[in-house]
């Protein structure tokens, strides 16, 4: 009863702090009401139009009612509820009510949907000491429903799409990723924004109905969502209406922006704008709203890129990415994809060498990505994804204290397939003493008749039991396989753990000689993965190879046959190594 009492008690004063701040109540509204919009349909003047209240749509979602509303004025009779307008504030007898944030796909009148103020300011308030977002990186793309719907397929009253203008990026780009942006509520468009702010200074203001563009990606290339100023209260803001990424607390940079042009078309017509002065930072994303505050510089990851090849020569890209647990590694994904496609070819046989640093504040290691890929197609795909999947993985863990300060990639281009296979193995003797040494040779070959021999040698240690012992000559695929499946972050105790255990991972450039024995060992998944339990006590091995045993319930205790005695790397000169052979040499007294 007291709870219930004072959600009672919030609700009312919240009520009367909406008719005290001039807001018209949503209670209040009646069909044939009719008020005033203003939105930015050419440059950067504030502009109205006509609102006739329709009526009011109860509980569309969980206690969230929607008003209905038909708009007149400007160009909408030729351009409908457009992308852009997100936002864009509607008043009653000169008292805001909310924001245009919902239309009809394909509807040949301008009918929108009405954000009610009070939902926008109770609960997308925005909270200065929290800017880090909880949400889980990648995963996010498989699982959300991102628009809001009522209706038939094709009679759906749904969230505006948020314009994405991506400029500076490849023609091959918004083909690779559409999918991805649609499902983060996005509609992409290549080539129709003029990149960000000249200055890095953040200066200026907005009004309600000013044109604001939230920025996820600046520097040699630029993407920018763009939306409609709300309200503007001291130096918060509130703007779009509906979620951004519905992603709770972020730390977003948006900029004060000028439409250039307001295109019309059959689906759904949008607003073309340029980014003009950093304003501040969006510092909540719900469901109803964003908001932010004005003045605040967002923090962002710098982020370099460097493309080396004999054929096009350097070429070095700087760019500012969001700070954001799940849009981080996507933004910097479609960055590398964009510069390899713009400087390398895409088509036939090539060879990308990929070195990655990431680094993180408060003394972590830094996350080392190295990796060769081959293919006689789509290398910039598999380049950019393995680049980035490392962070993804990272940034997943339940960690919240990690803070990324800089990211730094170099993409070394060959448009020769440096690809070699394991052809044969050997060794120079087929037995040998403890105390003794052996030498395995392996056989590399390549295209047009390339051949390459690399050479290892093992010491059997003095007091070796006595038995077969195995050496495979492998590529770090077959090797990284066994060691990282299942690999979990919370496996893991601190985030100096997990980076350190991703950095184990093999790269591809060489050639591995795995020596083991055949019997039985244990797997334990830890700060260092194929850490082994070799050949135990027969009591132990019995308990731990026991299926219906509490010791092999831990998901970090991996049951395998052959225990790793060593491990040699052998370089290969920046060739990738495929297969593997296995030979064996006996161990005798």
């Amino acid at each position: 009863m007291l709870r219930y009492l004072s959600s009672a008690l919030a609700l009312f004063l919240f009520s009367q702090a909406v008719a005290a701040q001039g807001f018209f109540p949503l209670k209040d509204v009646r069909p044939g009401m009719r008020g005033v919009g203003r939105t930015v349909f050419h440059g950067n003047q504030i502009e109205e139009f006509q609102v006739e209240i329709l009526g009011v749509l109860e509980n569309l979602g969980p206690k969230q009612s929607v008003i209905l509303a038909k708009l007149s004025g400007g160009p909408l009779a030729e351009t409908g509820v457009m992308q852009g307008m997100s936002g864009s504030p509607v008043y009653i007898d000169g008292k805001l009510l909310g924001a245009i944030a919902l239309g009809f796909p394909f509807s040949k009148e301008p009918i929108a949907g009405i954000q009610p103020i009070e939902p926008m300011l109770s609960r997308a308030a925005p909270n200065p000491e929290r800017v880090v977002s909880s949400a889980k990186p990648l995963a996010v793309f498989q699982t959300r429903t991102l628009a809001r719907q009522v209706g038939s397929p094709l009679g759906r009253l749904t969230d505006i799409l948020t314009p994405l203008s991506l400029s500076g990026f490849t023609a091959a780009t918004l083909p690779a990723f559409a999918a991805d942006f649609h499902r983060l509520g996005f509609e992409p468009q290549e080539g129709v924004s003029a990149g960000a702010p000249g200055s890095q200074q953040y200066s200026g203001t907005v009004k309600p109905g000013s044109m604001i563009s939230v920025s996820l990606l600046s520097g040699d290339l630029n993407m920018n969502a763009d939306g409609t100023v709300t309200y503007v209260d001291g130096k918060t803001i509130y703007a779009f209406g509906h979620r951004f990424l519905d992603a709770g607390s972020v730390e977003l940079p948006f900029a004060r922006s000028d439409v250039i042009a307001v295109v019309p078309t059959l689906t759904s017509s949008f607003k073309i704008s340029a980014p003009r002065a950093w304003i501040g930072t969006i510092l909540s994303d719900r469901s109803t709203a964003i908001s932010g505050e004005i003045g605040r510089p967002a923090h962002t990851v710098p982020l370099s890129v460097t493309v080396r090849s004999a054929i096009t020569g350097d070429h070095t890209y700087h760019f500012q990415v969001i700070n954001n647990r799940l849009l981080t590694p996507f933004i910097t994904q479609t960055a590398l994809f964009s510069v390899i496609d713009a400087t390398e070819r895409t088509l036939g046989a090539g060879t990308l060498r990929l070195q990655g640093r990431m680094q993180f504040d408060g003394g972590l290691p830094d996350l080392v990505v190295r990796n060769t890929f081959i293919s006689d197609s789509a290398v910039p795909q598999q380049a950019s994804a393995d680049a980035v999947v490392p962070l993804g993985f990272v940034l997943g863990g339940e960690f919240q204290n990690l803070h990324l300060k800089d990211m730094s990639f170099q993409i070394d281009a060959s448009e020769t397939k440096r690809q070699l296979r394991v052809a044969q193995a050997w060794a120079s003797t087929q037995e040998v003493h403890p105390g003794g040494s052996v030498q395995i040779t392996t056989l590399l070959q390549g295209e047009n008749g390339t051949e390459l021999t690399r050479t290892a040698t093992y010491k059997v240690p003095i007091g070796a039991s006595t038995g077969a012992l195995n050496f495979t000559a492998s590529d770090a695929n077959t090797l990284n396989v066994p060691d990282f499946a299942g690999l979990s972050q919370s496996a893991l105790q601190t985030p100096a753990e997990l980076i350190r255990t991703i950095n184990a991972f093999r790269d591809s450039d060489a050639l591995y000689l795995r020596v083991w024995r055949q019997e039985p060992a244990f797997t334990i998944s830890g700060p260092l993965p194929g850490g082994e339990l070799g050949d135990p006590p027969p009591s132990v091995a019995l308990i731990l190879a026991d299926p219906s045993s509490s010791a092999t319930s831990n998901p970090a205790l991996t049951v395998t046959r052959g225990s790793q005695v060593a491990e040699i790397r052998l370089p290969v000169n920046g060739y990738v190594v495929t297969g593997s052979k296995t030979i064996q040499v006996e161990v005798k007294e």
